[in-house]
């Protein structure tokens, strides 16, 4: 007899749900809106954390910090590797900046004191130098054209950081808190731009980024790459010694040069 019952009310149940299905079908629908756009909207506080932790950085007259950075190359077979570089950066507003860098692999120095800037390659002994431009960003982008040299924490050392990452944002969002990266509270931003999808960790306390992932969409091998920032030091004492280099007296000189142009040169 229970049973029975139990059939009895659950076949009542469905007959009345085929029943309200069959009269909201008969009911004039709402017209249908557009789509959801691809992608979040920009939230005005992602944007307002943003241009704080720009405000700091630009507003430091002297700065240092260690990166390291984990980026992807694939392997013949397609497989990704990752290999790792660490930098040490000093840098002086508007024109002194300088970047040791060991790594996976060849170690480089990097030194510009506002009217030169000068690659040193420790493990073959090479050494280019070249007069450079006034600035900072116009000196990373002149090591860029003549030389490939790429620095993956530029967007934080230049003078408008806000303006370099925010230009062209087609989303930007609060993602949440996170209790475990730079051994710190921070909070983690997302950004994308349609070149470049980013994530951004900021001390809450300082401002300062702690890490920096991203994809390049637009690359045919969606290479991710990885910056770890530690160590900051903002406003710290500096000298013009810390910007000058001498090469050894027994240095290779060499011109700056792109390593794909070198490649492509015929004989």
């Amino acid at each position: 007899m229970r049973a029975g019952r139990g059939w009895f009310w659950a076949t009542a149940c469905g007959i009345v749900l085929l029943i309200c299905a069959s009269v909201q079908a008969q009911q004039p629908q709402p017209p249908k809106g557009p789509p959801p756009p691809p992608h979040p909207a920009i939230e005005p506080a992602a944007l307002a954390m943003l241009k704080a932790t720009s405000e700091r950085l630009a507003g430091a007259t002297t700065m240092g910090f260690t990166s390291v950075t984990t980026y992807e190359s694939p392997a013949r077979n397609g497989q990704p590797l990752y290999y790792t570089t660490l930098s040490e950066v000093l840098l002086e507003r508007p024109d002194k900046l300088r970047v040791i860098t060991p790594g996976d692999g060849p170690a480089s120095d990097f030194y510009y004191n506002g009217r030169t800037m000068a690659a040193y390659a420790p493990a073959a002994n090479l050494v280019a130098v070249a007069p450079a431009p006034p600035t900072i960003d116009e000196t990373m982008r002149a090591a860029y054209e003549k030389a490939a040299i790429f620095f993956p924490f530029a967007e934080v050392i230049t003078a408008d950081p806000y303006k370099n990452l925010s230009q062209g944002l087609t989303s930007a969002f609060f993602v949440g808190q996170s209790m475990v990266v730079g051994d710190t509270i921070t909070d983690m931003i997302a950004l994308s731009n349609g070149n470049v999808d980013a994530e951004i960790w900021i001390g809450i306390k300082d401002g300062l980024p702690r890490m920096i992932r991203a994809v390049y969409v637009r690359d045919p091998a969606k290479s991710r790459y990885e910056v770890q920032f530690s160590h900051w030091r903002i406003d710290p004492v500096v000298s013009d010694a810390d910007f000058s280099f001498t090469p050894a007296a027994n240095a290779v000189r060499m011109e700056f040069a792109r390593p794909d142009a070198l490649m492509t040169a015929k004989p």
